[in-house]
């Protein structure tokens, strides 16, 4: 091989590809991930909640549970998936007896089931059946639904002088961390 060709043919070697551009925003696909993420936070809360917190009385003996709580939580999921016409509805959850494992399978049932809501809704002419405005106003009630109750949760178990660790709460708002969960 020549000197002027060895020469050509290593540039041509050393010239990185064309890269494809990049897929476009599919804000679609980013409201089911952000929804699943938002749940993967309930899980996360669940999974660290200190046991002896799940069913202890609140303070003063009024108001909900955790335990009782978290029925709510998913009990109202299954309230919008009637509303909406749903195919099917996971069991509800009943609040004086539900086990935390019980609870996370429930949420993770009716998580599933208003995913399909969801998409069928920001496939189709964007409405939810039995809620106004739309399914972005559908999404974040659920959303702000769940987070509400994630407080509720973290200041009852302190309450009950059961709190979560401390890295568990800041775990709570790690979004990047928990939709890798």
């Amino acid at each position: 091989m020549t000197p002027a060709r060895s020469t050509a043919t290593n540039a041509a070697k050393k010239t990185p590809a064309a890269k494809a551009p990049p897929a476009p925003f599919d804000p679609a696909a980013a409201l089911l991930e952000a929804f699943a993420t938002s749940d993967r936070i309930n899980h996360y809360l669940l999974a660290h909640l200190p046991a002896e917190a799940w069913a202890a009385a609140p303070p003063g003996g009024k108001g909900r549970t955790i335990a009782a709580i978290v029925a709510h939580m998913h009990n109202v999921r299954l309230m919008w998936l009637k509303a909406a016409g749903a195919a099917a509805l996971p069991a509800p959850l009943d609040r004086a007896t539900v086990t935390p494992a019980q609870a996370a399978d429930a949420l993770a049932e009716s998580r599933a089931a208003l995913a399909d809501v969801l998409a069928a809704a920001l496939a189709g002419d964007g409405r939810v059946k039995g809620f106004k405005p739309d399914v972005v106003g559908f999404f974040g009630y659920l959303v702000a639904h769940d987070a509400h109750h994630r407080g509720q949760i973290a200041m009852l178990a302190r309450q009950v002088g059961h709190p979560l660790p401390q890295s568990a709460m800041f775990g709570m708002w790690e979004w990047g961390s928990r939709g890798k969960d």
